[in-house]
């Protein structure tokens, strides 16, 4: 299977530090992105603990498969989806951990999105997207993106439960409240879902100034504009941010059916 991806993370002209990290690991098609939060450098540890945690649980599984996990599996799910989610239950246990012990980190945390791509038993490419909080994954399909992911956020249930409606929405007055974060509890709930891969897939993390409906507008632009201008592979190049004040996080993936090594974008 090869892989076709671009990364980036922008700080912004509004903040000192970025607290988003993000994971490209090729060598087991993961592909992730973290954003920080919890002030000063608490954000930036707690999804940099994140991208540690989740790249060495890939590793360690990817060379032994009868690994011992520090979690049990679910049996209902598959291999390839309790890897995802131990991977990320993991990297929340070590947030707690690191906060517990700092009194300066306390609550700090960190929202989490991934796509882990996978091919088994000849059943041909499948993609597998896990997330908790607020960052997204999209899915670019006969000229149109597709918001693949929900956001655990209290604008986003409302929405679910018809309190508001989606031009409400727009100025939701609490609209940066998450409901889900890795190292906020000692179980976090994993959203997790399977998909056939045919198309490519993103990862964005537009900040607070930013509505969420301009952002899924800016995303469908980008990929447009790069296939107007006949580039044959819209995840390369560079990722922008639609906002040079704001912090804008992502990566751009492409599964190409061709056989050949995998390459960065």
């Amino acid at each position: 299977m090869r892989i076709n991806y671009a990364a980036k993370t922008d700080v912004g002209m509004k903040r000192d530090n970025n607290e988003d990290n993000l994971l490209v690991f090729p060598e087991q098609n993961v592909f992730a992105v973290f954003d920080g939060m919890g002030g000063h450098a608490a954000g930036e540890v707690a999804s940099a603990i994140a991208v540690n945690e989740v790249k060495e649980f890939f590793t360690l599984t990817g060379k032994d498969e009868e690994a011992t996990w520090p979690f049990k599996a679910d049996r209902e799910k598959s291999y390839d989806e309790n890897r995802a989610i131990t991977a990320i239950k993991l990297a929340n246990q070590r947030i707690l951990e690191q906060s517990e012990q700092d009194g300066a980190k306390k609550n700090m945390g960190t929202t989490a999105v991934m796509v882990h791509f996978v091919e088994r038993n000849g059943s041909g490419p499948r993609a597998l997207v896990a997330h908790v909080g607020d960052s997204r994954v999209y899915l670019f399909r006969d000229g149109r993106l597709q918001r693949v992911t929900i956001d655990h956020s209290l604008v986003e249930e409302y929405l679910r439960l018809g309190k508001i409606t989606a031009e409400e929405a727009k100025n939701f007055p609490q609209k940066n409240i998450i409901l889900r974060a890795l190292g906020q509890t000692k179980v976090v709930d994993v959203r997790h879902g399977l998909r056939r891969d045919d198309a490519g897939y993103s990862s964005e993390k537009l900040r607070p100034g930013l509505g969420r409906q301009e952002a899924d507008r800016h995303c469908q632009r980008q990929r447009r504009d790069r296939q107007r201008h006949g580039d044959p592979h819209p995840v390369r190049g560079e990722l922008s941010a639609p906002s040079t004040e704001e912090r804008c996080t992502g990566w751009r993936v492409r599964r190409s059916s061709r056989v050949a090594r995998t390459a960065p974008g």
